[in-house]
């Protein structure tokens, strides 16, 4: 789930999860099935949305603190830890995984204040060791370890920002999993902490002051009491922070008391002149632009691009020009210049025309532009010069993507990762001016790529839209239905699902599994209209995507329905919960990861509201319409019988609150009437999954594998 239009976003519930069977007392059930679940009490509450009386009657699960909640939560949890215990293969599940994820890795490259920063895991460490060097080649050295924020590793290093000298980085620590973090100072001189430290942050990274003497940053008023990881997340404000001053002593610099659902990011140019301030509301993917000249007194906000009729991001500047990624009138996306001095639109000039191409990222890299786009869903890096004149495409190793596309106007060269099904991520640099592309960090791992098969193949949805997939497996496997097969989809905020690496997933191939992933509308993998025939009342469309791509796997020999899994997480567990409660008869395993599940309350809880501009909301009488026509929670049918399925949350979730996932275990367990499992797995000490250390990551892996190998007979 998106935390705003420019990147793809704790309850203190004391649960014990997850404790030895003596330690927990006896689960009090009722019967479905073969199988007996916790009780969980049909309260009397009705709501009436626009005349339609609709029941909710676990809404008292949605009181996370209360003592009934805990009560079946322990015990849902207990049920749960009781089922997978007895699956054979998980144990063997768990010693493979923990010795793959054993490898060194390298992620997050950044190419900033002059420096060269990366992100290195030497194999199992819970957080990866955020590294610093001086030149491409030259020595690196740590500049964060998050391993000793704490003893569990579940305090994670979140955004980090690098003052134009190099010598500092603002860097926020996100604890169990939260969305909230707090900003600490490193001089990295020394590589210690200053005495700095500023609370109510999220989402947003920090941006230095040209001098180094402060940063900008936005933040939120303190939650109330008792409410800090439930309470809607509004009227962030812009501050300035002085270096070694309390944050009480922080000078308000914009906020919009007028506008509560506005967020800010705010970014310095790289000249050190401007702050440029993205103006952003919910998920909605257009923006405004405003600025300040930091040169001139007093300071003065300038709403330079406020139609939002578009999306607008900030790429870079020359002098008064900026320059703006933006998909105004180009739904792949453009690159356009904007004279602030000049800035009526008969003066804007377009310097990268749309072409076939989505336009992912854009960076001003030395005089360049260095361009990420996808063709088909697969990764291509182009370099233009500023006035737009192409002068050469980046050769990349294989079919992938790339990620974190970084670099600096004052430097000579650019940083990206790469990213396949079967590589994982390989930073590379690439010279501006000998356009030498290099390997400045490759992870160490001994997988053959010969041996397995990544393909895209295009199917048929419903209404008749193409769609593209692409299927991995092992060479050799038969095309006889009989092999178990993961299909595993998102399809909204205009988030793109492409080739990635996943040690889960090469371990789910070399057990003799298929892994396929569709490209659904909803997503951005063909632009803004690829997405916006996802969103709101085309809604059903990303879900007929989804069953198409099960029924062409099953059509084409891949699979079977018994052999079959699908799953997602976040608004891809609305998909895989959707799909659930449509087609039961399609499927033999479903994993729903904290997903947005109760389609009529999402908008009340945190950050939940900002999602209106892609889902719609109830309390509009005709997106009412379609949100329940569609609503997991609410198209759960007493009788029908379900195929297995695990339902994972956590705790610590402050983005998409457990309840989604607690109404809809309740639910759906009360209504199954077949013989399969519906289960609820709570992580503890965690969130929506960013920061998760890797003993979690591999014990969710391990338990979603073992599920699966029981669900679909691969034991």
């Amino acid at each position: 789930m998106k935390r705003n239009p420019q990147r793809s976003i704790l309850f203190a519930l004391p649960l014990l999860l997850f404790l030895p069977l003596s330690l927990v007392q006896p689960v009090s059930s009722v019967e479905a099935g073969t199988f007996h679940y916790p009780e969980a009490r049909r309260g009397d509450v009705t709501d009436d949305y626009h005349g339609t009386m609709v029941a909710d009657p676990y809404r008292w699960l949605e009181d996370l603190d209360s003592d009934e909640t805990r009560r079946w939560v322990d015990e849902e949890s207990r049920l749960t830890e009781e089922y997978l215990a007895k699956i054979p293969a998980r144990e063997e599940v768990r010693e493979s995984l923990t010795k793959r994820w054993n490898y060194v890795r390298y992620g997050a490259p950044l190419r900033a204040g002059g420096r060269y920063f990366f992100r290195k895991n030497d194999g199992l460490q819970n957080q990866s060791v955020m590294y610093v060097q001086d030149t491409p080649g030259g020595e690196a050295k740590v500049a964060i370890d998050p391993n000793l924020f704490s003893e569990d590793g579940t305090v994670a290093l979140s955004y980090l920002s690098v003052s134009h000298d190099g010598r500092y980085i603002a860097y926020g620590r996100a604890a169990s999993g939260s969305d909230w973090e707090t900003i600490h100072v490193r001089d990295l001189s020394t590589c210690e902490d200053l005495p700095d430290r500023l609370e109510w942050i999220k989402f947003v990274p920090a941006t230095w002051a040209a001098d180094g003497e402060g940063f900008y940053y936005c933040r939120y008023d303190a939650p109330s009491e008792g409410a800090t990881y439930e309470e809607t997340n509004r009227f962030p404000k812009i501050y300035y922070h002085a270096l070694g001053t309390e944050q009480s002593a922080d000078v308000l610099i914009h906020e919009r008391p007028d506008a509560p659902e506005l967020g800010f990011e705010p970014q310095v140019s790289d000249d050190g002149r401007f702050l440029v301030i993205s103006v952003w509301q919910g998920s909605d993917e257009r923006t405004r632009i405003h600025y300040i000249d930091l040169e001139k007194e007093p300071m003065k906000v300038i709403r330079l691009l406020d139609d939002f009729d578009a999306a607008y991001k900030y790429v870079g500047n020359t002098g008064t020009v900026f320059y703006f990624l933006t998909d105004l009138d180009a739904p792949n996306k453009r690159i356009i210049a904007v004279d602030i001095e000049h800035p009526q639109r008969e003066r804007w000039r377009e310097l990268v025309p749309e072409g076939e191409g989505v336009i992912k990222e854009a960076v001003v890299a030395g005089d360049r532009f260095v361009i990420s786009s996808l063709v088909d869903v697969k990764g291509r890096v182009t370099v233009h010069r500023l006035d737009g004149t192409f002068v050469r495409e980046v050769p990349l190793p294989e079919t992938g993507s790339v990620r974190r596309l970084t670099g600096e106007s004052a430097g000579g060269d650019c940083l990206f990762g790469f990213v396949s099904f079967t590589r994982p991520s390989t930073l590379y640099r690439f010279d501006i001016e000998t356009n030498e592309l290099s390997v400045l960090k490759a992870s160490e791992i001994g997988v053959d790529p010969e041996v397995y098969v990544t393909k895209q193949e295009f199917y048929e949805s419903r209404d008749g839209t193409r769609i593209p997939m692409f299927i991995v497996h092992r060479k050799g496997i038969p095309m006889d239905g009989s092999n178990p097969t993961y299909l595993y989809g998102y399809g909204g905020f205009n988030v793109i699902l492409d080739p990635g690496f996943s040690i889960t997933n090469l371990e789910w191939i070399d057990r003799g599994g298929i892994y396929a992933v569709p490209a659904l509308r909803g997503g951005g993998e063909y632009g803004a209209k690829w997405h916006e025939a996802g969103m709101l009342a085309n809604k059903q469309n990303v879900f007929d995507d989804f069953i198409a791509a099960a029924e062409y796997l099953i059509d084409r020999g891949y699979t079977s329905t018994p052999k079959l899994a699908i799953g997602g997480a976040s608004n891809g567990g609305l998909l895989a919960g959707a799909c659930l409660v449509q087609r039961p008869d399609l499927f033999g395993a479903v994993y729903v990861g904290v997903g947005v599940l109760d389609m009529l309350r999402f908008q009340k809880f945190t950050i939940g509201w900002a999602w209106t501009s892609d889902y719609g909301s109830s309390d509009d009488p005709e997106q009412f319409k379609y949100l329940y026509a569609y609503s997991p929670l609410h198209n759960v049918k007493p009788g029908v019988a379900y195929p297995p399925v695990m339902i994972a949350t956590a705790d610590h979730d402050d983005r998409v609150v457990p309840c989604h996932s607690f109404k809809f275990a309740a639910a759906l367990q009360a209504a199954q009437a077949g013989e399969a499992p519906v289960l609820i797995r709570i992580t503890k000490k965690a969130g929506h999954g960013a920061g998760k250390p890797t003993s979690l990551r591999i014990a969710d892996a391990t338990d979603r594998l073992a599920f699966f190998e029981k669900a679909l007979g691969m034991e």
